[in-house]
């Protein structure tokens, strides 16, 4: 099939010949000056040679490579994509008894980049972080209602959209409705707000990393800030904490952690209490050696590298907060989803917080996101998820 032309200035094409799934404007020699953001495109190199087909957009990626060869881009493409993201996640164990929250695709990891796909039980929530991905939203959703176990699929890309492309979005059910918002992860029950909630309502990227928490638990007096749903709060009380506090900013967020703590142990257990409160002002008023197990798990600090340094500062200050009030002999679970900064980065303004804290600290486990978010090996951007498990004296 014919699309519209792409032709690359000399030598940019070297990226795309090692599979780099991103076309930047100042590598574009010529382009069709009929084309409209989130058109399929035909790239090439300078001499003619045909790279691959992709997604244009507005903006310093201006392409974004579905293929590296002539395959048509159809329904049937989205289709096959989908399944083999699919049999991965089976090769996985992610679908069984106890579990069926997890991702489908992970955009550049999946080799559908700019497309995001969580399963809930009997929902799949989609979102478009290109509009190319916007334009062919009915024959995705139509391609994973073939796959196994998906009745709804629900679009929520109003806040993921680049808002220059003017797309306005709805956030909608594209096929069927609502069944259940509950979903199973390694036997713990959780609200799941798809409708309103962050991201697609739910951080199935940290499931891994609630698991070892589970591990560290028994015993310990645990603060989980940034609780959002309250993900890490519901498994360290299965682990045995002997009490577990949740701290958000946003009084929403505290409520579904309460209801996710009810849909899993009795209103008499009472060993969780949840705190409406910033982080920051919290940490600040806490006890010393109040807590033996803390998480630090906030919302990304730099989304893009323009905020870097605000970003690294704001790391080094929450993680020296929680050092020096932490009790000795403590776990420290500390965490960064920017993708705009790098495990070293991270892993620096972790050691900074602990001399200011003056702690000794030594590393038990270095984190990163779960298998069903793969990282492309060609796009090493794709990973984002940096964690550290502090043993703190």
């Amino acid at each position: 099939m014919i699309y519209k032309k792409v032709t690359l200035k000399r030598g940019k094409e070297e990226s795309l010949q090692r599979f780099h799934p991103w076309v930047f404007s100042g590598a574009i020699a010529t382009a069709d000056d009929t084309i409209e953001e989130g058109d399929l495109v035909t790239v090439y190199a300078h001499d003619g040679t045909l790279i691959g087909n992709g997604h244009s957009q507005i903006g310093s990626i201006a392409v974004r490579m579905l293929t590296f060869d002539d395959t048509t881009i159809d329904e049937a493409f989205y289709e096959q994509r989908l399944r083999e993201a699919y049999q991965m996640r089976q090769a996985l164990g992610l679908q069984r008894e106890d579990n069926n929250a997890f991702r489908l695709v992970h955009g550049e990891g999946d080799f559908l980049p700019g497309l995001v796909v969580d399963i809930y039980g009997p929902t799949a929530v989609m979102q478009a972080h290109s509009p190319g991905m916007h334009f062919a939203r009915n024959a995705i959703a139509n391609a994973l209602t073939r796959l196994p176990g998906v009745n709804n699929v629900y679009y929520k890309s109003e806040t993921t959209l680049p808002y220059k492309a003017h797309l306005d979005p709805v956030n909608d059910y594209i096929v069927g409705k609502m069944e259940t918002d509950e979903a199973l992860e390694n036997g713990l029950r959780f609200h799941v707000d798809w409708l309103k909630g962050q991201k697609t309502g739910f951080f199935v990227d940290q499931r891994e990393n609630r698991s070892l928490l589970e591990h560290y638990s028994k015993g310990r007096k645990v603060l989980n800030m940034f609780c959002y749903t309250g993900g890490f709060s519901v498994y360290a009380l299965r682990g045995g904490a002997q009490m577990v506090h949740s701290v958000d900013s946003s009084a929403k967020a505290v409520r579904l952690t309460d209801d996710n703590v009810a849909l899993n142990f009795p209103p008499e257990d009472g060993r969780h209490k949840s705190f409406a409160e910033d982080a920051f002002k919290f940490l600040d008023n806490m006890e010393e050696n109040a807590y033996d197990l803390i998480i630090l798990d906030p919302p990304a600090f730099a989304k893009h590298k323009s905020a870097l340094r605000n970003a690294l500062v704001g790391y080094r200050r929450l993680n020296a907060k929680a050092l020096e009030k932490i009790a000795p002999g403590s776990i420290l679970f500390t965490f960064s989803c920017s993708q705009a900064v790098n495990k070293e980065q991270f892993r620096l303004a972790v050691f900074s917080a602990a001399a200011q804290a003056k702690r000794k600290v030594r590393i038990l486990h270095q984190l990163t996101q779960p298998a069903d978010h793969p990282i492309n090996i060609y796009h090493p951007e794709g990973e984002y998820l940096k964690g550290l498990v502090l043993y703190v004296e």
